[in-house]
């Protein structure tokens, strides 16, 4: 038996993970694998496909294949013995058996098929002894780590004994300056009363006690020092209370630096910079949002990853939603969700592993497999995932959102014609198309705009933003002109937009609770939202 090559490969023929054993070009892997889906699609009901120099040994793992290409000298027996062995491990090193899951989880992976697979030969090992090779346990190590890990917490000791001796040493020099400086005020003040007798007799230059502020020198001697200490103050004497003794009002003096700042500031606005200046926190800004009032809060979220080619056509398409749960009181958490979904066929719903998954196929209803454990409670976090579905394939009427790029030098100057087209699917929100740009000195010169623009010219970047689309405005375009440059400067063009009707049209219809009785539906508050996570125009 000799194994060229094991494979994780998707039903479109996308190569997820290869690993080979023979010398091979990377050509003659990439062909071997290319041609595989279409061999499997002439609807022959076998686990090998033969061709006239390989054979193809395969096994369906839910959207994947696992695949061995072998020579056709090689045992089919020996070869569907590893093939066996390799969907074992599969599911061990993958968390989910989708692209994403494979693609994580890819040295771990081929490190594992390495084990199985020697020279193109079979080893005869059992899963638990590859995953035992793969974990390279080391008692030495562990040692190692052991020693250094004791290391550091002594080092924090001595660290956290040395802070306290400092905090403590502070605020020992804190209290020896507060008592002088307070046994100092003491003495002062009863001398400052004793003498303001003096100074009524003293001051007769028209600064009488109901006057404004005056300047007394008051003249005090130590009779054990024989000392003169001359204490200079400013004293605000007031109408009402004339043995009162106020510090005059700080004076805002000169401020230094204030100019120059603003300066700085005009500045970086003139080049484009968004500037947020420091404002004081008031008691409105401080205040926390108010917690959720609603017993139970339902999110449903999808996220778009969407490639469209420039001259028309989708390059890629991946839309993955999730609904989540977030429950209020720990009370409430006995319950099911009763929801409703599109029938779109392409759509594959998966449920939380919790999750009673024949109560949701025969009723649609979401359901812990035990009754008597309640839903995870709590106001943080986006709550507890139930449900997730995923749609790869679509057509170009899709689309939410389709952009069209027109450059065009003439002469001197290069006109970029752009438009849109919204699809009458969804009405989208908070819409921003971002056309790169080459490096500019002033902003380009935009002739028309259906919407708002903004130059970025750190990231030398044209922002078209449109508050709302729907159907008053599913087109519109923008036209521009900048120096004559070549047309693959403008692209990638990035899009992002928000919608709040999604392609599942998945909706929440009740709650069922499973204690109390029965009687009314308990309230609840469903959140919809579509948004454009990577939506790029390449």
């Amino acid at each position: 038996m000799v194994v060229l090559a094991a494979s994780i490969v998707s039903k479109s023929g996308k190569v997820l993970v290869s690993r080979q054993y023979v010398d091979m070009t990377r050509i003659r892997i990439e062909g071997l694998l290319a041609a595989f889906p279409k061999l499997v699609g002439m609807g022959k009901q076998h686990t090998y496909i033969e061709t006239e120099n390989v054979r193809y040994v395969y096994q369906p793992i839910e959207v994947l294949f696992l695949l061995l290409v072998t020579t056709k000298q090689s045992n089919i027996l020996e070869d569907l013995d590893t093939l066996r062995m390799l969907s074992k491990l599969v599911p061990e090193y993958s968390e989910s058996l989708d692209e994403e899951g494979i693609g994580s989880a890819a040295f771990e992976l081929i490190s594992a098929f390495d084990e199985v697979i020697s020279l193109g030969h079979k080893e005869s090992v059992t899963v638990a002894q590859v995953k035992q090779y793969c974990e390279m346990e080391s008692h030495e190590e562990k040692l190692h780590k052991l020693v250094m890990q004791s290391k550091i917490n002594d080092t924090k000791d001595v660290m956290k004994r040395k802070a306290n001796e400092i905090d403590k040493s502070k605020i020992e020099k804190n209290r020896d300056l507060k008592g002088g400086f307070s046994s100092a005020t003491g003495m002062g003040s009863g001398r400052l009363d004793n003498s303001f007798s003096d100074m009524s007799i003293s001051s007769g230059r028209g600064n009488s006690f109901g006057g404004g502020p005056g300047f007394g020198m008051i003249s005090d001697v130590d009779p054990i020092n024989t000392k003169a200490k001359v204490i200079y103050t400013m004293l605000n004497f007031t109408d009402r209370s004339r043995s009162s003794v106020t510090a005059a009002p700080k004076s805002s003096g000169m401020k230094l630096g204030k100019s120059g700042k603003n300066q700085l500031m005009e500045s970086l606005k003139a080049e484009g910079e968004d500037i947020i200046e420091d404002v004081k926190p008031t008691g409105q800004s401080r205040a926390a949002a108010p917690p959720p009032t609603d017993p139970f809060t339902l999110t449903v979220e999808e996220k778009l990853n969407v490639g469209l080619r420039r001259d028309g056509g989708i390059s890629s398409f991946d839309m993955q939603g999730t609904l989540s749960l977030q429950i209020l009181n720990q009370e409430d958490g006995f319950v099911q969700v009763q929801i409703e979904t599109g029938g779109n066929p392409e759509i594959l719903f998966k449920t939380h592993p919790n999750i009673n998954r024949e109560l949701f196929n025969s009723e649609s209803i979401l359901g812990l497999k035990r009754a008597d454990q309640p839903f995870p409670t709590g106001q943080g976090g986006d709550g507890v995932g139930l449900l997730r579905w995923r749609m790869q394939k679509a057509d170009e009427s899709m689309v939410p959102l389709t952009i069209n790029c027109w450059p065009s030098v003439s002469g001197n100057d290069t006109y970029v014609s752009i438009e849109y087209e919204a699809s009458s699917m969804f009405d989208l929100t908070n819409v921003i198309i971002s056309v790169p740009l080459p490096a500019l000195r002033d902003a380009p010169e935009v002739k028309q705009c259906d919407g708002d623009w903004r130059y970025d010219s750190r990231n030398s970047v044209l922002e078209w933003s449109i508050l709302l689309i729907d159907n008053s405005n599913r087109s519109g375009s923008m036209e521009f002109v900048v120096p004559p440059v070549d047309s693959s400067v403008f692209f990638p063009i990035s899009v992002q937009f928000a919608a709040t009707s999604t392609y599942s049209g998945l909706k929440v219809t009740g709650m069922i609770p499973l204690r109390g009785g029965g009687g009314a539906t308990p309230r609840f508050v469903q959140r919809t939202q579509l948004i454009a996570q990577n939506y790029q125009v390449l």
